[in-house]
């Protein structure tokens, strides 16, 4: 589960080039529903298939790393749902729309899921969905010893669900290949045992992604790859053994209008600030400036 120089490199471009094709792929399909009426003719499938061209487009991506989850309002409280031809649902600019999908390059695996509102999302959509994102920042910002097991920090994610007594019952992250199964182990973060026998090292991957799901009415889900880094600290008590902190590599902006400004605290809205800073940084160049992706792109990483 340890990866080499080469493919930790890979990793990080393979990223670049598909937020590149998610760039598009939300900017194609914002301006669909809200401009071309697409939200009385697109279904989840029809909107899948076009994610799937589009990564396709990128180089070096031979396919997708598993089937997408294109799901609105209900179906997105369906973990693992997979829509289906006939049975599919139509978007809808008054509900919540949650993909959850990943390439295969030749360089690399990705993996990310977005959850966005194309209307005016209700209160309570815009509280769940920042407590969710507050347990993804949480994880992110984490600095622990070599050796921590994602068993020790998976509440991380959860205490901000647990403050009003919400959770999400999936794991929090799992170990992505370079080039081979987007579910990699033997490293994790959750409450399988087996989790608690595993240690992070360097060179490690790792996705952090925390949810919530209301059973028939919407679903949230945030979803970074992330690279095990080693990071300094101002004092070492591991005796040399030094610490470690998760590096995004996931170049895709998160909603900034679902986010409820009250429970967000200065430090987690400079963390927003600093990664959507970095995804413009590493996409915006891969984009052509006319396209509705790189408008979308540069709106979505504005600073809050």
């Amino acid at each position: 589960a340890l990866k080499n120089a080469t493919e930790l490199a890979g990793m990080r471009k393979c990223h670049e080039r598909d937020g590149a094709a998610m760039a598009n792929y939300f900017g194609w399909l914002e301006n669909e529903l809200l401009h071309n009426g697409g939200n009385l003719k697109l279904s989840e499938c029809d909107v899948a298939d076009k994610l799937e061209t589009l990564r396709r487009e990128q180089d070096l991506c031979v396919g997708l790393s598993f089937s997408t989850i294109s799901s609105v309002g209900a179906n997105g409280a369906i973990i693992h749902y997979s829509p289906q031809r006939g049975s599919e649902s139509l978007l809808d600019t008054s509900k919540m729309y949650l993909c959850d999908s990943g390439g295969q390059y030749l360089d690399g695996t990705t993996d990310v899921t977005r959850t966005y509102h194309f209307g005016e999302p209700t209160r309570w959509e815009r509280e769940c969905f920042t407590r969710v994102l507050k347990g993804h920042i949480a994880l992110d910002m984490a600095v622990f010893p070599n050796g921590t097991s994602g068993f020790v920090l998976d509440p991380l994610a959860r205490l901000p669900l647990w403050e009003i007594g919400l959770d999400f019952r999936h794991g929090t992250g799992h170990g992505v290949g370079s080039f081979l199964n987007v579910h990699e182990g033997p490293q994790g973060v959750g409450v399988r045992k087996h989790y608690a026998d595993v240690g992070f090292r360097p060179g490690m991957t790792i996705t952090n992604e925390p949810g919530y799901y209301q059973d028939g009415d919407f679903g949230i889900r945030i979803e970074n790859t992330c690279v095990v880094v080693k990071t300094d600290t101002k004092f070492d008590y591991t005796n040399g053994n030094g610490y470690l902190t998760f590096e995004p590599v996931t170049m895709v902006p998160i909603q900034k209008k679902l986010i409820l400004n009250e429970l967000f605290t200065d430090r987690e809205r400079q963390w927003l600030n600093a990664y959507h800073q970095t995804v413009w940084d590493r996409v915006s160049g891969r984009l052509d400036k006319s396209g509705l992706g790189y408008e979308w792109l540069k709106r979505e990483t504005a600073p809050m």
